[in-house]
């Protein structure tokens, strides 16, 4: 422990302890050396984690099959290297533009090179319907390329429909939607539904008023 002298007032020198300053100022030195150490550990935390990621090209808004690229339909997004998902870098946006879309796609999605071309929909063993629904019969998200429950409520006429998924008084399939047109003039908005050949006849005879949607997870059936 060190000390200071000083000069009373009967001048003579008077020692005063220094130690008990340096042990105040001890604690203050402590957080600055803890302070430097996350600082640097979080920014070489940080440069690790940029190195693992690539910039590629997703969907801005939706977009449905037959759709011509615009700037505005795709975004840059920042994604693992290591998903292994055929993605298109940003860079190459340019390649994209004006192509159409051989899917519908739902906002967020990844685009890839499988995803422009000729028409994928319906798929090989799927067919599409349309189906005209009111406001209430199906949730205002939907957009092309959601995964749905077609539910049907019961009634005399359709007791006698095949039930593909489900339970309940009447029958329930699982079905994607690749279109959504919403008619100016009335209430009625037509949404095209891709599901199995043998059970999209089934659906197709179904009385309006009878079918609603219940939008699930995507990758959920």
């Amino acid at each position: 422990m060190g000390s200071v002298a000083w000069l009373g007032k009967n001048g003579r020198l008077t020692a005063v302890p220094t130690g008990r300053r340096t042990r105040r100022h001890l604690p203050h030195l402590l957080v600055g050396v803890l302070l430097v150490v996350v600082c640097v550990g979080g920014a070489l935390w940080l440069a690790a984690s940029a190195q693992g990621r690539v910039s590629v090209l997703a969907i801005a808004r939706p977009v449905s099959v037959g759709h011509v690229l615009e700037p505005a339909d795709v975004h840059q997004v920042e994604i693992s290297a290591a998903e292994g998902v055929a993605t298109i870098p940003a860079g190459q946006a340019a390649t994209v533009l004006g192509k159409p879309m051989a899917t519908s796609l739902t906002v967020g999605a990844l685009l890839t090179r499988g995803s422009l071309g000729p028409s994928m929909i319906p798929a090989s063993g799927q067919a599409v319907v349309a189906v005209g629904l009111k406001a209430g019969q199906f949730p205002l998200e939907l957009a092309p390329g959601a995964p749905v429950l077609v539910v049907v409520a019961a009634s005399s006429s359709t007791t006698a429909l095949p039930t593909v998924q489900g339970s309940g008084d009447g029958p329930t399939w699982a079905a994607t939607v690749t279109g959504v047109v919403r008619a100016e003039s009335d209430q009625t908005t037509v949404i095209s539904l891709q599901l199995p050949s043998a059970t999209a006849p089934a659906l197709a005879r179904v009385p309006a008023g009878q079918v609603t949607l219940v939008m699930l997870a995507g990758g959920e059936r």
